[in-house]
């Protein structure tokens, strides 16, 4: 774990994160010879790849999952987990259908009317990771904004098992939430599969969803082909502690968001060092006992900081530079704070709104951007979803009134026949 100063350290931290060092070019070269091996010899591909990287083999258990399948799965889940998914499901739709609602508007101006609606997309595939977590809270991140959206086709790729099968409560949230398709692929060979298509699985438009950094590149190569959402790689957090932080709380937050595998990124911003020295003491003593410790103690070796600001000011330049996936504000003034945040997936105030809450029960969506993204992209919505189209109508009256302006502009971009289609409808008067 790396401990420093937000004005050496930190500099480190973002000179690691440009462009040309979020992307390995032997990563680039094995993700580009998967795509192009799927799209020459499609389910065989699938099967080859399913079998050198998850230790599977789908010859005779096949590609997709059937209905037989997911009735299994119903069975091998307790209520428990269902309410559990259920209700995340609900608080998921609130948010989303609010969202969609204030993309569709009126909008009037004398003669001139505009209204904006949303068209949903034809298909989409939804990635949910797999490996050595399961993920059905992502599930319903990526499907149930496409179901609120009216998306008529949903699929599903998730990598398999050693076993071949796909956790059963991942199954069962893909059902739950509206899935039409499921399939047991993962890795770039998915995302290949669903930009290209095989003999199984027919392309759609767009692909969503976080994973790893061999399918956030995937994604990036195909995204001529078909349309992506946002560079989901591996998880971040950023914390931003004042002195009237609790040390034990932020300390939890860190180690939650580093068990995810050990390429995620756990960072702590305090103007304190004492916060800074109890929460890495606090850490360190924890290390041991705790389930994943493995996974933790290399993501914090790996990418964990903990960053000594010498004022706020320093601290929320740095925070915007590094544009972090999950911001923490931890700090007596955390709104004043997040109104000065311009780069970040998603800001959580206060110590009742962690991470970890908005992974499982807040509602908002934790597929966000990463690797500095959020200085650019937004987290998936239901948004990402549909395509919003304006339908105009100007009556006679306006569009005279802007004979002029138009004649002005058009003859400045040497248009001219531009303005002749305007003043050729009142050339009678």
């Amino acid at each position: 774990m790396k401990r420093g100063t937000v004005h050496e350290l930190g500099q480190i931290l973002l000179r690691d994160r440009t462009p040309e060092s979020t992307t390995d070019p032997t990563v680039a070269s094995d993700v580009r010879q998967i795509l192009d091996r799927v799209r020459a010899c499609g389910d065989r591909a699938l099967l080859e790849y399913t079998r050198a990287y998850d230790g599977a083999d789908l010859a005779s258990k096949g590609i997709r999952v059937t209905e037989a399948d997911v009735a299994t799965a119903r069975t091998e889940v307790n209520a428990k987990d269902v309410r559990a998914l259920r209700y995340l499901q609900k608080r998921i739709l609130r948010i989303e259908k609010k969202r969609l609602k204030a993309a569709n508007f009126l909008y009037k101006d004398g003669f001139i009317t505009m209204r904006q609606v949303t068209l949903p997309l034809s298909s989409v595939g939804c990635y949910v990771p797999g490996g050595r977590a399961a993920y059905p809270s992502t599930v319903l991140m990526t499907v149930v904004p496409a179901k609120v959206a009216g998306v008529p086709r949903i699929i599903m790729c998730s990598p398999p098992s050693k076993d071949g099968e796909i956790d059963p409560l991942v199954i069962v949230a893909a059902d739950l939430s509206g899935v039409d398709e499921i399939y047991r692929v993962g890795g770039a060979q998915a995302v290949a599969s669903m930009a290209y298509g095989t003999e199984t699985i027919r392309p759609v438009d767009k692909i969503v969803g976080p994973a790893s950094q061999f399918v956030t590149e995937a994604k990036r190569m195909v995204s001529s082909v078909v349309s992506i959402d946002l560079p989901a790689g591996p998880s971040e957090i950023l914390i931003l502690a004042d002195n009237t932080a609790d040390p034990y709380i932020v300390a939890l937050d860190l180690i939650s968001e580093a068990e995810h595998a050990p390429d995620n990124v756990p960072i702590l911003v305090t103007t304190s060092k004492m916060i800074l020295e109890e929460t890495f003491k606090l850490i360190e003593e924890r290390l041991d006992g705790l389930e994943r410790r493995e996974i933790i103690t290399e993501a914090f070796n790996a990418h964990g900081a903990f960053l000594l600001a010498s004022s706020i000011d320093e601290a929320i330049e740095f925070i915007n530079n590094f544009a972090p996936e999950h911001l923490e504000i931890l700090a007596d003034d955390s709104r004043s704070l997040a109104g000065r945040i311009t780069s970040a997936g998603m800001i959580l105030l206060g110590g009742y709104t962690p991470t970890a809450a908005s992974d499982y029960c807040l509602g908002t969506n934790h597929v966000l951007p990463t690797r500095g993204f959020a200085r650019t992209y937004s987290g998936l919505s239901v948004l990402d979803y549909v395509k919003t189209v304006p339908i105009v109508e100007c009556k006679r009256a306006a569009l005279k009134r802007m004979l002029g302006p138009a004649k002005i502009l058009s003859h400045r971009e040497g248009l001219p026949n531009h303005y002749l289609a305007l003043e050729g409808r009142f050339s009678n008067e």
